[in-house]
């Protein structure tokens, strides 16, 4: 496809030597490592104040379709049983450009305005097509060895078939055992390596006496249950048989029945507790991510004693959490479709025989008082739960049709005393409709309550927690002089006070060999406070921004980092390629270059206004393939801009052959009258019988994950090329054809000589 390929390969290595060549803006100082990074969940955006209530509202018809065309008037509110007016009425389309508006709105605010650039924007219409959150809350703690293997399967299956081009999602477990990988992102790779690594870590809580008490067992003999409490005493007592007083040796054995029974019902009850405050810690979390949250909780279930008022309020603390961070839950039943279980002992058990049937008269039905939880947890966050089905990939598709539309309600709360941390019951019906169901998160409190008191142990153990972080952090802020930049680094989500870009670029260099290209892009924005001039006639004075980076392996061991002061000149086109726009603005760009060995790894980065205070954050993953095994591969897709004075017209937008990009952006934004420009490397290409390797190509663009833009699958020419160890490859396309938007480039490679393809993608915003 590409003429004289040998000048071109020449001068792309040119120009990345350049780049690693290149000092980073005036002001570099010593590199130094930051801390490890740690969840930060920053400033929290909840649903619920003093001020002003919101809640999410789907409605079903028996068929489970979502019953649209309801007004305001159609809706019955209560709170705690009172009658409520509604304050706030609109249908919202989840991960649409307008929900963010709609929920400001339903606050009674307003979306506060942020500048790309000279051009203001607002944070509803950035990024363009947001997408999705869906978040996966594995209970390892409750699920069997078959159940987490099938709890992989539907992972894996919707990573790859359901999760849309613009959606971001996480995996996270009970038991935290996937670490550092338990963070939201848009990712594949990485999200596959989460669902892969997933292992059993179920709590067994299981009676070694003879006969053996199963856990609903327990629960009953702690609840006086006397059919089964006789079972098991009668049990014993033939077991061990005794002579002479025999309300003696009857009142021991009751006293080991109950031990026995205490012992199982802790151990379950504190496994129970571990998963419920692991998914709240999860829901408030969420807190500070825009739009409506989708959370799937995958489980076996388990039994809770709602007797208990601590456990009652575990779960309401739980519904708490989810209204405070607009979080939906569905629940799925990992074990699929499953028989009653009634506790009676079968030919298989090593249970004593039960001729009397006590058991049978005392049973608890196991499947369903494992349900349970699962069934209250999703019905009071304005969920469902997905019980006794094996089709539960089928179930997680329904789950996310059923959340794409919803109506958003909002009202005023009685006037009262703000300190007060009463739950407060909600309740949403549709006026003269029995035909519907209405799904609505049932409460919050008013005041979230203090936390329940720990054990000494846990205390203990959780002082101490906090004060090696806080010895961490005095460490690292003493290193970046700057707590507020390193916070901004060690945040959940991303910071966007001030807007910082992060892209993550690797290619071949010999003999250095991978190489990885950390660019960042910080912008101060037109509405920045320019700095002061002495006299008229004096040169407004360059400002300093303070940049952070490190860069992490899976594991989340911090593998190299950088600390810098940046000098940003005003409207001064900054080093290494500064976008037009950029250019415009007070903003910089720097480049760092690493030499990086296969693995998938996660960069952050962090920069801070002195002037403003402001901070802005960014993280990106990237794996970097092992191109030593000689497989065929690719290096990262270079994307760039070229400038356009006039709109290229729409019948030309097609991939076209393209000299070396000039422009190469960090933000991805790009504007319709411009033209993308992007490169890449093709290693590894098997040898045809000639000597001369054979590789085809094809160019697509993508939005909403269909198809806008598809090349010819054409030919790399290869004229004059002596070294097929890399051949690179380059062209450019108008945008003028494509809408404000979220898209992605895909290069498509095949080897027809080795009969192997591989695929490389880029997202870039049109705007």
């Amino acid at each position: 496809m590409l003429s004289k390929n040998f000048p071109f390969r020449r001068a792309l290595l040119l120009f990345l030597a350049l780049c690693l060549s290149r000092a980073p803006h005036a002001g570099a100082q010593q590199q130094t490592p930051p801390a490890d990074a740690r969840p930060d969940t920053g400033d929290e955006v909840v649903r619920v104040n003093t001020e002003l209530v919101q809640t999410d509202v789907i409605v079903l018809d028996k068929g489970g379709k979502f019953v649209d065309g309801l007004k305001l008037e159609n809706f019955d509110l209560r709170v705690n049983g009172k009658p409520q007016p509604i304050s706030f009425f609109e249908r919202v389309t989840a991960g649409s450009v307008n929900e963010d508006a709609q929920l400001a709105a339903a606050r009674g605010g307003s979306v506060r305005p942020t500048t790309v650039g000279n051009t203001p924007a607002t944070a509803a219409a950035k990024p363009l097509d947001r997408g999705r959150h869906v978040l996966f809350f594995v209970d390892d703690i409750h699920l069997s060895a078959g159940s987490l293997a099938r709890t992989r399967s539907l992972l894996l299956r919707f990573i790859d078939e359901q999760m849309g081009q613009n959606d971001q999602a996480v995996i996270t477990t009970a038991s935290s055992q996937l670490g550092f990988l338990q963070q939201l992102t848009d990712d594949r790779r990485v999200l596959r390596a989460a669902a892969s690594r997933l292992k059993p870590r179920e709590v067994n809580v299981r009676d070694f006496q003879r006969p053996a008490m199963s856990e609903l067992q327990a629960l009953a003999v702690d609840q006086n249950d006397p059919n089964v409490l006789n079972y098991f005493i009668e049990a014993v007592l033939r077991e061990n048989p005794v002579f002479g007083n025999q309300q003696s040796a009857r009142s021991q054995a009751e006293t080991q029945v109950r031990q026995r029974a205490t012992q199982l019902v802790q151990t379950s009850t504190s496994a129970a507790t571990n998963t419920l405050y692991s998914l709240r810690n999860m829901l408030r979390s969420l807190a500070p991510l825009p739009g409506r949250k989708i959370v799937y909780l995958i489980s076996d279930g388990f039994p809770v004693e709602m007797r208990r008022s601590d456990m009652g309020e575990t779960l309401r603390r739980v519904t708490d959490a989810a209204a405070r961070a607009g979080v939906v839950v569905y629940t799925l039943d990992a074990r699929g479709l499953t028989a009653d279980v009634s506790g009676v002992p079968d030919a298989s058990s090593d249970a004593a025989p039960d001729p009397s049937g006590q058991l049978f008269a005392g049973a608890i039905n196991e499947t369903t008082a494992r349900q349970e939880p699962l069934r209250l947890i999703a019905e009071d966050t304005g969920g469902r739960a997905l019980l006794n089905t094996n089709a539960l990939t089928d179930a997680l598709a329904r789950a996310f049709k059923e959340t794409s539309v919803y109506y958003l309600l909002a009202w005023r709360p009685e006037s009262g005393d703000g300190r007060s941390s009463k739950f407060q019951r909600i309740e949403v019906s549709v006026r003269d409709r029995a035909d519907v169901s209405v799904h609505v998160q049932r409460g919050y409190f008013t005041t979230p309550p203090p936390e329940p008191a720990r054990g000494k142990e846990a205390k203990r153990e959780k002082d101490s927690k906090e004060k090696d972080a806080k010895e961490k952090d005095s460490t690292a802020a003493g290193k970046a002089q700057n707590k507020e930049l390193m916070a901004a680094l060690h945040s959940l989500y991303p910071k966007a006070a001030l807007p910082t870009s992060l892209a993550l670029n690797y290619f071949n260099l010999p003999p250095r060999g991978m190489v990885l290209t950390t660019s960042i892009q910080v912008d101060l924005g037109a509405s920045a406070p320019p700095p002061v001039a002495a006299t008229p006639d004096a040169k407004a004075q360059p400002e300093q921004v303070e940049v952070v980076g490190a860069l992490y392996d899976e594991r989340g061991e911090l593998k190299n980092a950088f600390q810098r002061s940046l000098t940003v000149t005003p409207n001064a086109v900054a080093p290494l390629s500064a976008t037009p726009a950029a250019s415009d603005s007070n903003s910089v760009i720097v480049s760092t270059h690493l030499p990086i060995t296969p693995g998938i790894y996660q960069v952050r980065i962090a920069a801070r206004d002195p002037r403003s205070g402001r901070t802005g954050s960014a993280a990106q993953w990237i794996e970097i393939p092992d191109i030593g095994k000689g497989k065929l591969a690719m290096s990262s897709v270079f994307l760039g801009e070229h400038t356009n004075k006039e709109i290229v017209p729409a019948k030309d937008a097609t991939p076209q052959e393209a000299a070396l990009p000039v422009v190469i952006t960090v933000d991805r934004r790009l504007a319709r009258t411009s033209r993308l420009r992007f490169f890449t490397y093709i290693y590894n290409a098997a040898r045809a019988s000639d000597g001369s390797p054979d590789i085809a190509l094809q160019v697509q663009v993508f939005r909403d994950d269909q198809p806008v833009i598809t090349s010819p699958l054409r030919k790399l020419g290869t004229e004059g090329t002596t070294d097929f160890t890399s051949l690179p490859y380059a062209a450019e396309l108008p945008l003028a054809s494509l809408a404000s938007g979220s898209y992605a480039l895909q290069i498509t490679t095949i080897d027809r000589v080795s009969k192997t393809t591989v695929m490389q993608r880029a997202k870039f915003m049109v705007e």
